[in-house]
Order: C-alpha cells, then sequence, then structure tokens
C-alpha cells in the first residue's frame, strides 16, 4: 500500500464490474429468492435481511486502504468463478438452492481476487465470508439439530426447575409440572438464539482487536452460550408457570421472554470480550478492544492520484458469467416428474392374515412434516397381535421437505432409545430400533423407498435423492416406519419375528404407492 497514491479505477472498469454483478444476479435469482423467502418464513434466518448490509458497511469501513492499494488482478479469481459455476449449474438443475446460495458466496470471493488481486482484497475477504451466516441450512439437518436441541435445553431446563425446589418430570420434551404441561417445541430449541448469536459472535470476532485464538474461542462459545441460556429461559419459565399459572408462558410474555434471554446473550458475549482483551501480554481497555473506527475521507489533493490497469481476469469473468446465465436460460423450468400413484387412503385393509384400521394425524402435524400423503394404520394378526403401520409420501423434495428420521423424532415422544442397529430382511435393508418408556418398550423397523430403492442409510439416501435430481428429474420418495409393542409375556425375537412376518406381507403391496 503506498500511502502518497490514491489508485481510481476509470469508467470502463466500473462498467464491466457492473456487467458482471448484474449477470450474476440475474443468473442467481432464484437462489437469492429463495434465500430471501427463507428469511421471512423461519425466525431463526430473519436476521439475515441485515446482513449483506453489514457487509457492505464493513467494506465502506475500509475504503481509504482500498483506494491507496495497487490492485493487482488474480487469475485465481476467474478459476474460483468457474468452480462456483459448476456448483451453480448442478445446484440449478438439481434444484437444490443450498448449492447456487453457497455458490453466489463463492463468486463474490472470486469476483474480489479477479479484481483486487492479492493481498490488496484482505480487507473485504472477512466481510464476504458473513454472509455464508446468511443461508440457512438444509431442512433435514435442521431438523435433527433442533430435535436434539430441543431435548437437551429440556433437560437442562428441568435440572433448574428442580434446583428451584419445585417437583418436576420430564417426558421426551413434555415437562409436567403437574397442574400444568409445557412443551418444548421446535420454535424453542435455541435455534432462534444459535444462528442469529452465531453471526454476532463472528461479528465482534471481527471487530476484536485481538489475537486469533481469542476470536475463534469467541466465535465457537456462541455455542455452549445459546444452550444455556436457552434452557435457563425454559427453566425459568416452568418456575413462573408453576407460581403465577400458564399465562406466563403464552403470548406477549413469553415471546418478551425469549428478547430478555437473548440480550442476556449478547451481554454475556461482550463480558466474554472484555476478559479476554485482559489475557495475555497484550492487554487492552474496554475502549480499545474494537477494531472499527470512523473513515475519514482523504483530501485528494495531498495525494497522487493514479488510475488502476484494466483487469483481463475480471473480462474473462464476464464472459464465464454470460455463458453460465445462457446455459441456465437454456435448461430452463424443467418440469419435474410426478409418478402417477394411488393414494394411501385406498391402501389395503387386509394383508395376508393381517386387518388394520387407518386413522388421521392432527392437521397441525402433517402441516410441520410437510409431506404430500400418509397412512398411518394398526394392524392386528388372529392372535390381536399388534403392528402399527406409518408412510409418509413426498411427492417432491426439491424445496427441502423430506422424511423426517424416526431416530430424531422418537425422544421427543418420551421414548428413549435403548438399542438400534441395522439389518436385512430378505433383500430390504431396514434400521432395526428398541425404545423403552417407563414399564413400555417397543420395536421399530424403519427404511426410506425412494424411486425404485429401499435404503436404510440416510445419508446415501440424501445422495441417490441428489443424483436423481440431477439425472432423472425425481425426488419423490417416501418413509416407511412399522412399530410393534413388546408384550410383558414376550421377548424382543418374538416382536422382530412379528415385524418380519408384517414386512414380507406389505413390502409388495407398496410400489403401487410409492412408484419405483
Amino acid at each position: 500500500m503506498d500511502k502518497n497514491t490514491i489508485w481510481r479505477m476509470n469508467w470502463q472498469a466500473w462498467l464491466w464490474l457492473a456487467v458482471a454483478l448484474g449477470l450474476m444476479t440475474s443468473a442467481f435469482w432464484e437462489g437469492i429468492s429463495e434465500l430471501i423467502l427463507r428469511w421471512g418464513k423461519q425466525e431463526e434466518y430473519s436476521h439475515g435481511y441485515l446482513l449483506p448490509f453489514l457487509t457492505l458497511y464493513f467494506i465502506w469501513q475500509k475504503k481509504n486502504i482500498i483506494v491507496q492499494s495497487e490492485f493487482n488482478p488474480s487469475w485465481w479469481g476467474l478459476g474460483l468463478i468457474v468452480f462456483a459455476l459448476i456448483i451453480f449449474i448442478i445446484g440449478e438443475v438439481s434444484a437444490l438452492f443450498i448449492l447456487t446460495q453457497y455458490a453466489l458466496i463463492i463468486v463474490l470471493l472470486g469476483l474480489t481476487l479477479a479484481v483486487m488481486g492479492w493481498p490488496a482484497c484482505k480487507p473485504v475477504l472477512i466481510p464476504i465470508l458473513l454472509l455464508v451466516f446468511a443461508i440457512p441450512l438444509p431442512y433435514f439437518l435442521e431438523a435433527s439439530l433442533s430435535a436434539n436441541l430441543q431435548l437437551l435445553s429440556s433437560k437442562l431446563g428441568v435440572y433448574f426447575i428442580r434446583w428451584c425446589q419445585i417437583p418436576v418430570y420430564l417426558e421426551g420434551n413434555v415437562i409436567d409440572l403437574g397442574d400444568f404441561k409445557l412443551q418444548v417445541v421446535e420454535a424453542c430449541s435455541g435455534l432462534r438464539y444459535l444462528f442469529p448469536l452465531l453471526s454476532l459472535g463472528f461479528i465482534c470476532a471481527y471487530l476484536f482487536d485481538a489475537d486469533f485464538w481469542k476470536k475463534v474461542v469467541l466465535v465457537l462459545s456462541t455455542i455452549p452460550i445459546t444452550i444455556l441460556m436457552n434452557s435457563f429461559r425454559i427453566g425459568m419459565i416452568g418456575v413462573l408457570v408453576d407460581n403465577w399459572g400458564i399465562a406466563m408462558a403464552e403470548g406477549f410474555l413469553h415471546d418478551f421472554e425469549g428478547w430478555i434471554v437473548f440480550m442476556a446473550c449478547f451481554g454475556v458475549l461482550f463480558i466474554e470480550m472484555t476478559v479476554l482483551s485482559r489475557i495475555g501480554k497484550n492487554k487492552k481497555s474496554l475502549f480499545e478492544i474494537f477494531g472499527l473506527s470512523q473513515e475519514i475521507d482523504l483530501d485528494v489533493s495531498q495525494f497522487e492520484v493514479k488510475e488502476r490497469r484494466q483487469s483481463l481476469p475480471l473480462i474473462a469473468s464476464v464472459g464465464a458469467l454470460a455463458i453460465s446465465a445462457l446455459l441456465v436460460s437454456s435448461i430452463g423450468k424443467r418440469e419435474e416428474i410426478i409418478p402417477p400413484r394411488t393414494l394411501f387412503p385406498n391402501f389395503p385393509t387386509e394383508l395376508g392374515n393381517w386387518k388394520g384400521e387407518q386413522t388421521n394425524m392432527d392437521e397441525s402435524v402433517t402441516k410441520y412434516l410437510g409431506l404430500t400423503d400418509y397412512i398411518l394404520a394398526d394392524y392386528k394378526n388372529e392372535k390381536s397381535e399388534l403392528v402399527n403401520f406409518y408412510s409418509a409420501y413426498y411427492e417432491s423434495q426439491r424445496k427441502g421437505v423430506s422424511p423426517h428420521s424416526p431416530r430424531v423424532c422418537i425422544p421427543g415422544g418420551g421414548w428413549q432409545i435403548s438399542e438400534i442397529d441395522r439389518r436385512q430382511i430378505g433383500d430390504l435393508p431396514i434400521n432395526r430400533i428398541v425404545i423403552k418408556k417407563e414399564d413400555n418398550t417397543q420395536l421399530v423397523y424403519y427404511w426410506f423407498q425412494q424411486r425404485g430403492r429401499r435404503l436404510a442409510n440416510e445419508y446415501l439416501m440424501k445422495w441417490y435423492l441428489f443424483k436423481d435430481a440431477l439425472l432423472l428429474n425425481r425426488t419423490d420418495g417416501a418413509l416407511v416406519r412399522i412399530t410393534t409393542p413388546v408384550g410383558q409375556h414376550e421377548s424382543i425375537a418374538d416382536a422382530d419375528n412379528r415385524l418380519k412376518a408384517f414386512a414380507l406381507e406389505l413390502e409388495p403391496v407398496l410400489p403401487k404407492f410409492i412408484p419405483n
């Protein structure tokens, strides 16, 4: 950086940059629209609206450093853009928005390298990386994380209630206070704190004028802070409900308590920064730990003004972006193939010597699951032995909705998983789970039946989902689950034989309702 020189881009360079950004926005528009939709639909990501503006502000804060730095456009920027565009094309063809959204950030990093080069781009890299926290997790990861956080927060919250000498019983995510029962729902899992606080922790680390290890500690500490403070909130609500009634857990008070706890999380983060700043040799005061200062406009008359050289990597990047935009346009909106099928209400009530009766789930549950069709039925054989059959069918999983894994959902009902393994019933791979609640034991088999494949491995299922979306233009599929209670006078082996017999009767019937 030459402190006696100011560098200016000519109008042609600005034009090339504007064209590149315009092509990028046009090509990535569908992914950007989905991003904004998730910000508005899910409170966990509502902070996403602010992050692009914060990125621009932090870059503007470095404007004096930028104008005094000589740019050395790098061809690595073009390479990064080409790599991102490959991911982008795959994401567009498969309609997996998370690929297009991460590709967008990689393109921005590539354009930065193509225009500024290294090391001139260093001041803007971290502000651009801040945008990573604006991208939502895939739904299946979010559901798994939310379920685990619900259970952990419930347990820790109950510890706090018991510490306050209040008798309480925990059954899964249900906190039983005797006169009142509190359901720790998905909204109380802590994700609404975790994602915004992670973003806030990253911003604080960026502004924190300290050693790198202290910045890392600051960001990582947001996870335990979120879990502990959310658990404290749940416990506090339990105490308030026990003393002043259920109104303490509803409406405005419930939301207000959430805001108070989030502000407390920020306070803990601020205290942590203060403590970290006083550790080690380079101790700093409270006012010295923030690296954000108000930039003063430079007096151009005091500097030599030079024109930046034209960036050939940027021009080449415009070409790459134009080609990708044309490719996406030529691909167009592929009409996803939705195969014909028979609806589950028409599922046979007799399977061999098993006779069944269908029941309905609550409408709020089906809406939450986002499924297309389902069956929930109890089947009994001539010995009156019971098998519960459940299957959730999704005609499309491209928008993120997909079957919820039983190993994630079962603990939320108060059941404890005591045994889990993977087995084969002939050619059928299944996940086998033994679950217990008080004196009750149940055996569960489940698998994923999707586009002719029967899979037990959930990650392999996600791989085939991506592959078939790309090559077959299909993402339909279903979860199949069968459950039986283990009687007091029978063994797990007896329950295994019962489910195996039912699965063999069920298997040939399913393709009519879950297309191959």
